[in-house]
């Protein structure tokens, strides 16, 4: 799954590619087996396309794939060995061990000058300096330093002879002509390696941009195990790709002027990889719902039925294909429109109109149906009966002066009608409700609510002689 915080980090890299007219560059990096599977790369590919970068785009280039340069990973090791600035050693962790004395400490060098030369089992590390720093140039990080004494001689090569990804990560970046690499902080650490082995391998390096981790509510690391990270999930939920892009934009970055609700194009233009917050960035589920919502709002109402139609059509629906009537969600459609903030949550609000009966919400019937909603229920079915027109204003006044007789507000008075109509304490406007569900439902509901009501009211004494 598509991590967003790995969608986060691509769309700063469009967004660079879009301003400079420069080139986005997709490298499928697929040396590792084990974690290389075709559904894998379609998923990327797919994730990517949602947020609108694709290879009909002329920005976008590729996907390349890494395991289709394998030979010129093998040659740079060869250069690099020619060059003495990489040699072979037998070493295991635990020699290293028993000679530092720390199972955890790291190569301490001693192949180096010992002039091995292959043989199956014997890794090429990377000679790195003795002395002097490697700076790194970091449009984030402020252009970090790294004591080269500290960094230990890296394996570029397996025993096998097969190149790490470290090595090959830094060769397809010199052969696909890559300038800036904008990624997460997580990657700091290997920077000043790469940077080395850019050098050796005689090529400049690229502009580094190294972006703040995303973390949750408590402040931790956005975490697979822990929270909802893939960006497939959230589209799945019904979060519009606008409105993902416009939010994971502003993750460790804004446009100022305390705009947030922006088109892509207008945060491109304002984009500067330099003004990108090195503070940890917070994924504020509740802010993306609001959103969420702001672009739905935004939508033409044509454009909004369409955006629905899978949830209002899908096979899990609470409804059958029968029951579902888009004539009467299309009358709906602008009151649910205005009041969803997730694409998703169109089902609980309109699935009144199309099953047979109100969803059995216990919470909302306990909330609404307190002592005197059967006497107001049964005022309100008399007055329903012999309504006409049968519309929304009408209905309104109807409830409205039947509550003044019970000694309660339109609010109030409302609830009880809502429950038993609908099956919840919120949802749509209810009059225009009750418009669409038209007479007959609606008493049938009423009715319903008002037989319980009565049984329950039976029941009562009978339990409490049973305590």
């Amino acid at each position: 799954m598509f991590h967003v915080g790995g969608a986060r980090s691509a769309l700063f890299n469009w967004a660079v590619a879009k301003q400079t007219g420069g080139t986005f560059v997709l490298r499928i990096e697929d040396t590792d087996a084990a974690r290389n599977k075709p559904e894998w790369v379609d998923g990327i590919l797919s994730a990517l396309a949602a947020l609108g970068m694709h290879a009909e785009d002329p920005t976008f280039e590729g996907p390349y794939f890494q395991s289709q340069n394998v030979e010129k990973h093998r040659a740079a090791t060869g250069r690099l060995l020619e060059a003495g600035r990489a040699y072979y050693c037998d070493c295991t962790r635990d020699d290293v061990a028993a000679r530092t004395g720390n199972p955890q400490s790291g190569y301490d060098g001693f192949c180096r000058d010992r002039g091995l030369t292959y043989e199956p089992g014997r890794a090429l590390r990377f000679r790195t300096p003795d002395d002097g720093e490697t700076q790194v140039v970091d449009l984030i990080r402020g252009n970090p330093s790294f004591p080269n004494a500290a960094l230990e001689d890296f394996i570029v090569a397996r025993g096998d002879g097969s190149p790490v990804f470290l090595l090959a990560n830094v060769v397809d970046d010199v052969d696909e002509g890559i300038t800036h690499v904008i990624r997460g902080e997580e990657h700091l650490s290997n920077t000043p390696k790469q940077q080395l082995l850019w050098e050796a391998l005689g090529a400049t390096p690229p502009v580094w941009a190294h972006l703040p981790v995303i973390v949750n509510e408590k402040r931790q690391k956005l975490s697979k195990r822990r929270d909802k990270v893939a960006l497939e999930d959230y589209l799945a939920e019904g979060y519009l790709p606008d409105a993902m892009v416009n939010y994971l934009m502003l993750l460790g970055w804004a446009p100022g002027n305390d705009e947030e609700i922006l088109p892509f194009d207008e945060l491109v233009e304002r984009f500067r990889v330099e003004d990108v917050n090195s503070a940890s960035a917070f994924f504020d589920v509740k802010k993306l719902a609001s959103f969420n919502g702001e672009y739905i709002r935004a939508m033409s109402i044509e454009a909004f039925v369409a955006a629905v139609d899978p949830w209002l059509r899908a096979p899990h629906a609470p409804w059958t294909p029968a029951q579902y009537d888009a004539a009467a969600f299309a009358r709906v459609a602008p009151l649910a429109q205005s009041r969803v903030a997730l694409l998703a949550d169109i089902t609980d609000n309109v699935d009144f109109l199309f099953l047979d009966a109100p969803a059995d919400d216990e919470r909302s019937w306990a909330k609404a149906m307190k002592p005197g909603a059967a006497e107001l229920l049964a005022d309100v079915r008399a007055a329903l009966a012999d309504l006409e027109p049968w519309e929304a204003e009408p209905l309104k006044e109807l409830v409205t002066e039947v509550g003044e007789k019970h000694g309660l507000k339109l609010g109030k008075a409302q609830a009880p009608v809502r429950v038993a109509v609908t099956g919840r304490t919120v949802g749509l406007p209810l009059f225009e409700s009750l418009e669409v569900l038209g007479r007959e439902r609606t008493l049938a509901r009423v009715d319903a609510a008002i037989a319980r009501l009565a049984a329950e009211a039976q029941a009562a004494p009978a339990a409490d002689a049973a305590q």
